[in-house]
């Protein structure tokens, strides 16, 4: 065996050996199932020590080269492969290189989200509107769109969003109560997109953010990936509680407060104008931004519509997150950003970075539904079925009633947030229906330490048809029932 070793370089005495024995197999050198020289007899050819030739030999075997049986020594275990047969001898261990973050995610949201695109799957988990869009009357307007704006440049939109889209949602936001002007509205694919770019422009590793708890683990995960910590407070019927908050900011010295003020995921609850005010009183006393999420206010049922944290703001410390995703078309979602300058142009500087452009059809459709008043018009009509859809959905819940399930009626939104038997748990409820084709979100993912929700689960109501429904939710009494 032709080794040699140099002691007058830095290199480890054991990796020299080992390397030079590990080319030698690779190569063929040394053909699968070849008894190399035992311990003793290659350290007194080498002149080192015995220990030196067990710790090469140790690093073959990790690398799975070699292998050592007794009353026979070490034997070469490698097989040549074909050029396209990986060798995970050369492979990348990319568990080491990915970022712990990345790998360690909770991803239960994600696996029950992809049985939405499974034929004939009940989706009580997703979280888009009905199908109320007429299709010949959508593609007519896209063919319209075309026609306007065929011969422009079109396909790049600006940074910060369409400029004409820009202008139809500061007049939407006056309607609100809400002063912006062009330079204070960032469009964005949406609100999942909107929040990550916000938290890479304020938040350092380690900073504290406030959030209710319950709260989506779209929120919290993104928090967390930028190196945030979550501090949470918990919600009742009428949002987060804010008996505590002040102490916490004094404790925490948290970078922002998020709140999600209207019909709350996964809970349902509408935040009262009282504690709306209150936390704009403690923004304002701790110069603390407030992140104000909407993706609901106009989903309501039963009241008027009550006055956003931001539209009370006068000092510019509330960043309005609006999305689209549950008043839209299903699959074309739009989001934006109603912030201080300075903010929206960190925004529109990481679009140029991350993205370079915006859907530019997505957002030429939507100015043009919000001129045409077709979209408010949707809005009505989406409204008015998801309710419908809520009382039916509630009719059902309210025969369980004798085993012990309960919840609180939403006046708005999409969710309905259950509270099941304390016997049942909800990821026992999230697996049985997944195998009669129905998926549903178990409470524990909106606690971002898992110390609550193991016996609430989350019900969306908003995109199902009235029959789907039905055949859901008798399933699901069946499954509960079964479990208690």
């Amino acid at each position: 065996m032709d080794i040699t070793v140099d002691k007058s370089i830095r290199t480890p005495l054991y990796w020299q050996i080992a390397d030079q024995i590990k080319s030698m197999i690779i190569e063929g050198q040394m053909a699968d199932g070849s008894i190399l020289p035992s311990e003793r007899s290659l350290a007194q050819m080498l002149g080192v020590h015995r220990n030196t030739i067990i710790k090469a030999y140790s690093h073959l075997k990790d690398q799975e080269l070699i292998d050592s049986l007794q009353g026979i020594g070490y034997r070469v275990t490698y097989k040549s492969k074909s050029f396209y047969e990986p060798d995970v001898r050369k492979k990348v261990n990319w568990s080491t290189i990915i970022k712990d973050e990345y790998q360690d995610m909770e991803r239960t949201f994600d696996d029950i989200f992809l049985r939405f695109t499974e034929e004939n799957n009940i989706s009580f988990s997703t979280g888009m509107p009905p199908a109320i869009y007429n299709e010949e009357d959508l593609a007519a307007d896209l063919a319209a769109i075309l026609r306007e704006e065929g011969r422009r440049p079109f396909y790049l939109s600006p940074y910060q969003g369409d400029l004409t889209l820009r202008h139809k949602i500061i007049a939407y936001l006056r309607t609100k109560g809400i002063k912006a002007g062009l330079n204070q509205v960032q469009i964005l694919s949406e609100t999942n997109q909107a929040l990550d770019f916000i938290v890479t422009s304020l938040l350092r590793p380690g900073d504290r953010v406030i959030t209710e708890e319950p709260v989506s683990p779209d929120v919290y995960r993104v928090i967390e990936l930028a190196g945030g910590k979550p501090v949470t407070v918990p919600v009742d019927e009428n949002g987060m509680i804010c008996d505590n908050l002040e102490a916490l900011i004094e404790t925490h010295h948290p970078k922002f407060i998020y709140v999600n003020s209207s019909y709350h995921d996964p809970t349902g609850n509408i935040l009262s104008v009282e504690r709306r005010r209150k936390l704009l009183e403690l923004s304002n006393r701790y110069r603390l931004p407030i992140i104000e999420e909407d993706a609901a206010s106009e989903l309501s049922f039963e009241e008027k519509f009550l006055p956003t944290i931001k539209s009370m703001d006068r000092s510019e410390n509330v960043i309005y997150i609006y999305s689209f995703a549950l008043t839209f078309i299903p699959g074309m979602s739009m989001a934006f950003v109603a912030a201080p300058e300075k903010l929206i142009k960190s925004l529109s500087y990481l679009v140029s970075i991350r993205i370079m452009t915006l859907d530019w059809m997505t957002q030429k459709l939507l100015a043009k539904y919000i001129t045409d008043g077709k979209y408010y018009e949707n809005v009505q009509k989406i409204a008015a079925l998801n309710k419908t859809k809520r009382d039916l959905m509630c009719s059902y819940l309210d025969r369980m009633s004798d085993i012990g399930v309960s919840y609180q009626k939403p006046r708005g939104g999409v969710y309905i947030w259950c509270q099941l038997p304390k016997t049942v748990d909800s990821k026992a409820v999230v697996s049985e229906s997944l195998k009669r084709g129905i998926s549903i979100i178990p409470g524990e993912i909106f606690y971002p330490m898992r110390n609550g929700g193991q016996n609430n689960i989350r019900l969306n109501y908003s995109y199902e048809t009235i029959s789907r429904i039905k055949l859901g939710m008798e399933n699901l009494i069946d499954i509960i029932r079964e479990l208690v």
